[in-house]
């Protein structure tokens, strides 16, 4: 229709195209402000001593903006329903409960988790399913990996230090062994699944992928390097059906992993084993001895149900290093059967979604998290694991249908100029009708 009122005077409906309510750019910024917070603040020594209150204050102030700023972006708090923030929420509910008696460092933490919280939910309006946020993501973390790479350039002693095995650390950002593989691992997964999906070039993921690798590599990660490999399995296998550039990398990976296990299996064996005896390897490196001493402790039944409170993820002094029995230490039951949900809920809802890329990245996420949960911490307090399953949750969101409402053109008004006369042409009457 072209718009115009005909000689009725009839109203004329008409499609009009709404335009595409885009993500505003201050959105990634407040994701990586997120993702700063959650680099934590001990671990390795720097080539420069960062004091520990210096760190806490960097990681809190970007918590504190990004609040802020997405507040600035939705200042109507408009928020898209969903069931992992609710069921996020309400881990602050036991973590609350349990933290009151211990004071002002639990009670820090649970501030720090209900800003973080209330940030994803200002920050999930604009979760449409699409791959924004994948984006952020992946900058986000690969500029954590340019910083750690210039460390090994300007340090290479401080980087691979002896207390950690020679294994890759942080030199100017305190930062670990496993959170260097963790963030290497999870940009090179999501690297290759937009690569097969045709969504960057291949430049563009060689940026990204080779240094990665490299880096990964060089943290002897063990968690993280078996994460990569079963999430990627996961993903690339939800695409098999509708790619064909899936069934191909699949096929192509599949020989060149067989081939690298028999020419390579006894370095692969080397790198594996970390110069660790078969003992060392059946206890986790004495993860287990801590999980047996957690687990034996005596509770109240306040204690089992809620938790003794947020704390720094250790027992007796020594770490966890397992997010299930950290949430149960310090969350109770209650806390374990609500993140179980979460993950569930994620997993339930990526089962249902129809084959895509995003779903598949949302796979390879889920299935990332939850096996890293076994040896690694973060699954109920604000972590990098944490944003990791947030990104998934925003891939899922079904995306909103565009709707185009009929446009009604008024009727003409009297005092508007009449329409030009047309002169109409007569019809030729022959001349015996006329007599």
């Amino acid at each position: 229709m072209d718009g115009k009122p005909r000689s009725g005077g009839m109203p004329v409906t008409r499609p009009a195209a709404l335009p595409a309510a885009g993500t505003p750019k201050a959105v990634g910024v407040v994701w990586a402000c997120l993702a700063l917070n959650t680099l934590g603040s001990a671990g390795a020594k720097t080539v420069i001593p960062l004091p520990r209150s210096l760190i806490q204050m960097v990681t809190m102030g970007a918590l504190v903006a990004a609040f802020v700023l997405a507040l600035a972006l939705n200042p109507r708090l408009r928020f898209r329903p969903s069931a992992f923030l609710f069921l996020l929420t309400l881990v602050l509910v036991p973590s609350l409960v349990s933290s009151v008696q211990l004071g002002y460092g639990a009670l820090f933490r649970c501030t720090r988790l209900a800003l973080f919280v209330g940030t994803l939910w200002l920050l999930s309006r604009w979760w449409d399913g699409s791959l924004t946020f994948v984006r952020h993501h992946i900058r986000m973390y690969f500029a954590v990996l340019v910083l750690v790479a210039a460390g090994l350039v300007i340090a290479p002693g401080t980087a691979m230090p002896e207390y950690y095995g020679q294994r890759l650390v942080g030199a100017l950002w305190p930062l670990t062994p496993p959170q260097i593989g963790q963030y290497a691992a999870v940009i090179i997964g999501l690297t290759v699944l937009l690569l097969l999906g045709r969504r960057t070039t291949g430049a563009g993921a060689a940026l990204v992928i080779v240094p990665s690798l490299v880096l990964l590599a060089m943290t002897h990660t063990r968690t993280a390097t078996l994460g990569l490999l079963i999430g990627l399995v996961l993903a690339i296998g939800s695409l098999i059906l509708t790619s064909a550039a899936a069934r191909r990398f699949f096929a192509w990976a599949v020989l060149c992993a067989t081939v690298a296990a028999v020419v390579f299996s006894s370095a692969l064996r080397t790198w594996f084993l970390r110069g660790q005896s078969q003992g060392d390897l059946s206890n986790l490196t004495g993860r287990a001895k801590v999980w047996d001493a957690l687990l034996s402790a005596p509770r109240t039944v306040g204690e089992t149900v809620f938790g003794t409170g947020l704390g720094d993820k250790s027992f007796d002094g020594l770490p966890i290093d397992n997010s299930w029995l950290a949430v149960y230490d310090e969350q109770g039951l209650i806390g374990v059967t609500i993140v179980a949900a979460m993950v569930v809920v994620l997993g339930g809802v990526a089962l249902l979604r129809p084959p895509s890329l995003p779903r598949a990245c949302a796979i390879f996420l889920i299935s990332y998290c939850g096996l890293s949960s076994y040896t690694e911490v973060g699954l109920g307090d604000a972590s990098a694991y944490l944003l990791h399953l947030t990104l998934a949750a925003s891939l899922l969101v079904a995306p909103a249908e565009a709707t185009q409402p009929a446009v009604e053109v008024p009727r003409r008004s009297p005092e508007a100029s009449p329409p030009p006369n047309v002169e109409v042409p007569r019809r030729r009457i022959p001349r015996w009708a006329r007599r």
